[in-house]
């Protein structure tokens, strides 16, 4: 019989060593549970340099925002020092860094816009706490199957969502595209936090090229603040500068 191999992950202690026992009962679960988000790339660290890798992640949508340390890893010990990490960050980071592992978002209410959040992050299900353990073992064995699970009440308000933010990524991406190669550069280090001065240093131009540059790209973009220009920017997809190379872009280049 094939193992699942499944890490709950909670800061609501009791929560989530119900949640384990529960799966734990099945014949061919093996469950895990984390108390936050760094105790879980821990978990996942550990497991994968094992040879035995988590095939499921159930996530709290709501993780992280407690401020005190509630659980810890079970399987891996956690310093209370550690950054919290939100339960959608969660969801990205694990999908970028293992893609193999399929996350389920476990969720106290129903709500559209956190649920097209945790899909574009890379969620395969969003489902209730309070939700049956045969249904929770349907979206597990579902999602290893690549099904995406939602509450059918939820499909209408996410679909709306999903198109909203497409929508908004494509309008961002034509304004992004009016940029000439030399502000798109701007722009990425605009991204990546840097200040006037820092933009001129890394790109050799003078303070006074730079503040034009960021001036039409303020412009071009319709907005009327750095802040403003890097939501925008982040729509459309752009990255920021590597800020731990000497990579910079020419004339739209790498060089």
């Amino acid at each position: 019989m094939a193992r699942i191999r499944v890490l709950v992950v909670d800061d609501h202690r009791i929560f989530a060593e119900s949640l384990a026992a529960a799966l734990a009962a099945e014949p061919d679960v093996d469950v895990s549970a984390a108390g936050s988000g760094p105790a879980a790339l821990r978990c996942l660290e550990r497991a994968a340099a094992e040879g035995h890798g988590f095939d499921v992640m159930l996530v709290d949508a709501d993780l992280g925002a407690t401020t005190a340390v509630t659980a810890r890893a079970v399987c891996v010990p956690e310093p209370v020092e550690d950054t919290p990490v939100d339960g959608i960050s969660l969801v990205a980071g694990v999908r970028t860094g293992r893609p193999s592992v399929r996350t389920v978002v476990l969720a106290e209410k129903d709500d559209p816009h956190r649920a097209a959040l945790a899909l574009q992050a890379g969620a395969s299900g969003w489902v209730a706490k309070d939700c049956s353990l045969q249904r929770l073992l349907a979206v597990i064995r579902g999602v290893l199957r690549d099904e995406t699970h939602l509450p059918a009440a939820l499909l209408t308000g996410v679909l709306r969502e999903l198109t909203a933010a497409r929508k908004h990524r494509t309008e961002s991406e034509r304004l992004v595209e009016s940029l000439t190669p030399r502000e798109r550069e701007v722009l990425r280090c605009m991204v990546a936090g840097l200040g006037r001065k820092a933009v001129a240093e890394r790109l050799f131009l003078s303070p006074h090229t730079v503040r034009t540059h960021m001036q039409n790209v303020l412009g071009k973009l319709g907005v009327h603040s750095t802040l403003a220009a890097v939501a925008l920017a982040r729509r459309a997809g752009v990255g920021p500068v590597d800020l731990a190379g000497d990579v910079v872009e020419r004339g739209g280049q790498l060089a």
